[in-house]
């Protein structure tokens, strides 16, 4: 007696029809952003432009890694510390700042230009890296996420 069977057993298609629907469908609206079709509302920066939205604040800043975990924030305008994350806290502001730092370590680029901190009239605080051009718009984080870099606009240097 053989325990092989000769017959064949469909795939259901109906599945497969769907995924391939939404592979076009995501296809298809990635492709009518970048013809123009659909506005690009998801880019801040281009949204800002068209609201008209204007700096409350900024300030330029160095982070650097201290010898026993910390993390130092330096005014890079005037070198004075402005605050020192102590081993073991601002999660949020490691793992931000870890990440812009890769991305400049990936490029070959050094850590000697500042990170810029953006407050804009309309409430959004926005982290850019001109050396590399990346931005974070810290409020997408949560407002606790986001009040851990806003009170580096806040807070005078030591």
């Amino acid at each position: 007696m053989s325990l092989h069977h000769d017959h064949f057993e469909p795939s259901p298609k109906a599945p497969l029809i769907a995924l391939v629907l939404l592979a076009a469908l995501s296809l298809a609206l990635a492709a009518s952003v970048s013809l123009g079709l659909v506005a690009r509302d998801a880019v801040p920066e281009a949204s800002r432009i068209a609201a008209g939205t204007q700096m409350v604040a900024s300030r330029s800043l160095h982070f650097r890694d201290a010898a026993d975990g910390g993390v130092e924030v330096f005014d890079a305008a005037t070198g004075a510390e402005i605050v020192r994350v102590e081993p073991g806290t601002g999660g949020f502001i490691r793992s931000t700042m870890r990440g812009l730092a890769h991305v400049r370590q990936r490029q070959g680029l050094d850590a000697d230009t500042p990170f810029g901190l953006t407050l804009w009239d309309d409430g959004g605080l926005t982290l850019n890296d001109p050396a590399t051009g990346e931005t974070r718009e810290l409020d997408a984080f949560g407002k606790d996420n986001r009040a851990a870099f806003a009170v580096l606009l806040d807070k005078e240097s030591a």
